[in-house]
């Protein structure tokens, strides 16, 4: 029976039509990707209307092309032109646009492009395999869980900082304070609106987004006049070829890197309501810590940009876990597919797989046919998109301001949106000149809210303080906030050894004690394992 769904699932999904949709879905979704404004949501969003009179499975299959070519687009804006064309595509500027701008914009495309499709693949084999038990880690989670991840997260903004800590600081607390603009999520009350009613629905991620680095970015593009009237790339360069052949031997190379991040993606898509945005963001990090040579990041090395695109590709996958198993989103992009799904009668939940076989497989089977099918066509997009690199900058500026503000404008309808896109580009080329970091300030925008959220919820169920202690999930993630907050300090005294010696034993005994403390088996045995592991450095390390 489970071979027949199997094979039933496969013939539909390589149906001639299907393909073709599925074909048009991952091409848009290049393109869309690539447009910064132009949101994968959005993408996906308009895209719904178009699969209402199509079978249930030809609908999904052409929105997961759109979503997952949306993914991989976001890169080509990030490494030509330096803006995230998605929120999910933030840390890949980092590394992909001084690479590009060093002289290899091939080799910063060709990394992206084939990280993304290694992990695409390898987040849609754990997608088929570990389904059923990794949507039950994502039911185990409750607003303590979730507030705890939130503020693990938050302390990112300390190492993404460098040296500039206290700016950073700074730049993280102007976001948490953006977002806490408009009425309460839960009580509905209204805060720092000063009388305005556009403020009382706050600030929308989007505009946020595009103004601190679109319209930053292209003022300080503008703000030489010489400059200005310079392509982005050098007259005579040609097209930009993207150099796969060193791309792969780079992601093989770290594969380390391409794992790691991969891992990280599918555990946060399995977090309802987390999404992309957070996960490139978190395996940039870790990547950056796990590193010897921190101090390379930010200026072009493969591990950045494996980091952020294979993160973000594989949380796909894990939000699809969780829609599937559960018939809970795991990002705004699966909550309009679990619409899609809901319009055809069809309602995921923990039955979903035992009741509709050949859907369930179909989802799966299309997701991993995807990545190939963008692996087989970003050639063909990305060949478009790079002549505009050919451009004079005050030409392309205005082509991409008039873009960013349409695409803000159709998120709402709302001329204010359009204003606080302006508003925020001011803010972000104030910061650039004062040498603010504003990555933390994004963070705090992002996060904001999700933590607001679950806080007020966690406390509105129990004012039990301790909770955040004894639930396992809770208590795992405060305690990689604290060693995550210390991290800085430990690198800096690091070569001088001393306590440092002690803080990564410290923290591989202190993260298995809440897997000890789980249900199960697996947890707890690989809890103990952890505490054991991190005992034997302790004595390893226990001289000087």
């Amino acid at each position: 029976m489970f071979l027949d769904n199997i094979a039933n699932a496969f013939f539909t999904v390589f149906a001639i039509k299907n393909l073709l949709l599925m074909t048009v879905g991952v091409m848009a979704g290049l393109i869309a990707g690539a447009i910064p404004g132009f949101t994968i949501t959005m993408a996906v969003v308009l895209t719904l209307p178009f699969t209402f009179g199509m079978a249930p499975i030809e609908g999904l299959s052409t929105m997961i092309g759109v979503y997952v070519g949306a993914l991989t687009g976001g890169l080509f804006s990030c490494a030509l032109i330096g803006i995230p064309g998605t929120p999910s595509a933030v840390a890949t500027t980092f590394d992909a646009f001084p690479m590009a701008r060093s002289g290899r914009p091939g080799l910063a495309l060709g990394i992206g492009i084939w990280a993304s499709f290694f992990a695409g693949v390898i987040s849609g084999v754990l997608l088929a395999i570990l389904a059923p038990a990794l949507a039950a880690i994502g039911l185990e989670f409750g607003p303590w869980d979730y507030f705890a991840l939130v503020l693990f997260s938050m302390t990112m903004a300390a190492s993404l900082a460098d040296e500039a800590l206290v700016k950073g600081l700074i730049s993280g607390l102007i976001g948490l304070l953006m977002a806490c603009v408009g009425e309460d999520a839960v009580n509905g009350v209204a805060r720092f609106t000063f009388g305005l009613d556009d403020l009382r629905a706050g600030f929308d991620f989007l505009p946020v987004l595009v103004g601190l680095f679109a319209f930053s970015q292209m003022i300080q593009d503008l703000a030489d006049p010489e400059q200005a009237k310079k392509p982005l790339m050098p007259k005579g360069s040609g097209l930009v070829r993207v150099e796969h052949w060193a791309a792969v031997v780079a992601c093989v190379r770290h594969w380390p890197s391409t794992l790691r991040s991969t891992m990280i993606g599918l555990f946060i898509g399995i977090l309802p309501a987390v999404g992309g945005s957070i996960s490139n963001i978190l395996a940039y990090d870790q990547e950056k810590k796990a590193s010897r040579t921190p101090e390379r990041f930010g200026t072009g090395i493969p591990q950045g940009v494996i980091a952020s695109e294979a993160a973000n590709n594989s949380t796909a996958g894990g939000a699809l876990i969780t829609m599937m198993a559960l018939g809970i989103p795991g990002d705004a992009v699966t909550a309009i597919m679990l619409g899609a799904l809901t319009i055809h009668n069809v309602a995921p939940s923990p039955s979903f797989i035992g009741n509709q076989p050949v859907l369930a497989y179909g989802i799966i089977i299309a997701y991993f046919l995807s990545n190939f099918v963008t692996l087989a066509t970003q050639g063909i997009c990305l060949r478009a998109f790079a002549m505009i690199m050919r451009v004079p900058m005050y030409a392309m500026a205005s082509v991409i301001l008039a873009y960013c503000a349409i695409g803000v404008f159709s998120l709402g309808n709302s001329i204010f949106d359009i204003w606080s896109m302006l508003l925020f580009g001011l803010i972000g080329y104030a910061m650039v000149l004062l040498k603010f970091p504003v990555t933390p300030m994004i963070l705090g925008v992002v996060l904001g809210p999700i933590a607001e959220t679950n806080l007020s919820r966690a406390l509105s169920t129990s004012n039990d303080l301790t909770l955040f202690l004894s639930r396992p999930w809770a208590l795992f993630f405060l305690i990689l906030a604290a060693f995550s907050a210390l991290f800085p300090l430990y690198q800096n005294a690091r070569a001088a050894g001393g306590w440092a010696r002690f803080y990564m034993p410290a923290l591989s005994a202190a993260a298995g004690l809440p897997l000890l403390m789980m249900e199960g088996w697996a947890r707890p045995m690989i809890g103990a394992g952890l505490v054991a592991h991190g005992a034997w450095l302790v004595w390893r390390r226990r001289t000087p």
